[in-house]
């Protein structure tokens, strides 16, 4: 699914986000996958202190990390890739 979909998904309210479609939104934004610790997908970028930390659960991504990504987006004033 294209990231700008993904997005739009997750600002109408829905909470049911695919890992996959999850990832691809982070990439987008310009974070690349450190490490993998069990479950915890770490990822980071250059331009932000934090991580993001995203976990498979029967597929889906855990709602509450998907609202902290966005409050990481918004602090940071990110935009979306080009080509994305």
């Amino acid at each position: 699914m294209d990231p700008q979909k993904v997005l739009k998904k997750i600002l109408e309210g829905n909470k049911n986000i695919r890992f996959e479609e999850m990832i691809a939104l982070v990439q987008s934004y310009g974070f690349n996958l450190s490490r993998i610790s069990g479950s915890h997908h770490i990822f980071v970028n250059r331009e932000v202190n934090e991580i993001i930390n995203l976990q498979k659960v029967k597929g889906k991504v855990k709602p509450y990390q998907v609202n902290q990504f966005l409050k990481i987006i918004e602090r940071y004033n990110l935009k979306m890739k080009d080509g994305e």
